[in-house]
């Protein structure tokens, strides 16, 4: 397996246990209220990017590198204020924002490096 491919499956798995993460935690896990809040739509963001990278288009890649980082953000926000089940979401959020982060952009490299 070529370093581009390994890559590529990295930012494919993070990404979508991202988005499992996202659902089950404001949906099930640890809602902001009972029954779930509308802080589940932050999912539905998560998908933006999903097409783009599973075919790793390049671009793609590119801007969601920069995308992520707001979700990195909100999990490093919510490690430090929340606290029992929600704050280990978070710190669980924040690992997985970091290695979609670190997979994007060695995909990218390696694919850079392949071409040149």
């Amino acid at each position: 397996m070529t370093d581009a491919r390994l890559f590529h499956w990295g930012a494919v798995c993070s990404l979508i246990t991202l988005i499992l993460l996202c659902l089950a935690w404001e949906l099930v896990l640890a809602p902001l209220r009972p029954g779930g809040s509308f802080l589940v739509l932050k999912a539905v963001l998560l998908l933006l990017p999903l097409m783009g990278v599973l075919r790793q288009r390049v671009y793609t890649y590119q801007w969601s590198s920069m995308f992520i980082l707001a979700f990195f953000a909100e999990g490093v926000m919510r490690a430090w204020s929340d606290s029992g089940l929600s704050q280990t979401l978070a710190l669980v959020e924040v690992l997985l924002t970091v290695c979609y982060f670190g997979s994007v952009v060695l995909f990218v490299r390696a694919v850079r490096l392949r071409q040149a």
